[in-house]
């Protein structure tokens, strides 16, 4: 199981902000400057440190750190892509999709909806506060796609366990399993061993679908509880880029809900053979930017 992925590490910080193209300029305009006059000595480590005071301010802004998350996070699905690897964020996105029963794809639909109304609106709230852009840009953070994808996915969980649990019954597990209980009683006081051991072997067998269904109800809840969970922690993340003039709070607050997800994360990836899915992705899809009615054409 791979660990969950993190933000970006100060080093791709530092990168980003010194490679800001109006910094490249003011840096080495401010250098050349100070090598052609007459105290280059006194000026240089002047421009040194205020390039320093630069680079950490602007690591430390929380809106930067979004910023840099999406760039590396576009980056990567550009070379899982083109690499052939599968499989691809996007074709993940495609399968999963395509096996939802339509009542969990419409509840997937329509959360997805709630999220770009929220963004339109947060947009078009820039007119009123100038912050607009931002709140908009912080409901498009891969933070938001992760805990969406991650909904998606504990949907077709969900469908998988409902399809298992309704082609049998425990009371018939259970019947099952009293029957080859009393054949192999019977059998032992009969002294047939040939035929004991077979049965102690179909009673195994039975026992073990008989608990592999109860632990499938118990995963079917569990899937039913972290869904309603997940539905409504989107819903009141995205609410707040509309309620809330602070985007650097809400990226955060995404970002943060978004790690929080890593218990269920696991226990969807120890229920990965019902998504369809063989590895997990090291990237999730871009689901606000997908066109939806395109992936499922």
């Amino acid at each position: 199981m791979s660990t969950p992925k993190r933000g970006p590490g100060m080093r791709d910080l530092l990168k980003e902000a010194f490679l800001f193209r109006w910094n490249l300029l003011l840096f080495f305009g401010g250098v050349g400057i100070a090598v052609l006059s007459p105290w280059p000595d006194a000026l240089l480590p002047i421009m040194a440190a205020g390039e320093l005071a630069y680079l950490t301010g602007l690591s430390a802004m929380p809106r930067f750190r979004t910023a840099v998350e999406a760039k590396i996070a576009a980056r990567a699905r550009a070379r899982t892509t083109g690499s052939g690897a599968a499989p691809t964020a996007q074709h993940s996105l495609e399968v999963l999709l395509k096996n939802l029963p339509p009542a969990a794809l419409k509840r997937f639909l329509a959360l997805r909806q709630r999220c770009s109304e929220m963004r339109a609106i947060a947009s078009g709230m820039r007119g009123h506060t100038g912050s607009g852009d931002d709140s908009a840009d912080s409901i498009r953070t891969p933070a938001l796609d992760r805990l969406l994808f991650l909904f998606l996915r504990l949907l077709v969980t969900q469908a998988a366990l409902d399809r298992f649990l309704k082609v049998t019954s425990e009371e018939e597990l259970t019947a099952r399993a009293t029957d080859v209980r009393t054949r192999l009683a019977s059998a032992q006081q009969g002294g047939d061993e040939r035929v004991a051991r077979s049965l102690q072997d179909s009673l195994a067998d039975a026992e073990l679908r008989l608990e592999n269904y109860r632990k499938s109800i118990k995963d079917a809840q569990f899937v039913a509880v972290e869904l309603d969970r997940i539905e409504t922690k989107i819903q009141a993340l995205v609410e707040m880029g509309v309620s809330r003039q602070d985007p650097d709070l809400l990226s955060h607050q995404v970002t943060a809900a978004a790690e929080s997800m890593q218990h269920t994360e696991e226990a969807v990836n120890q229920l990965q053979h019902l998504t369809g899915l063989a590895d997990q992705l090291e990237e999730p899809p871009a689901i606000l930017e997908t066109d939806i009615g395109r992936t499922l054409a």
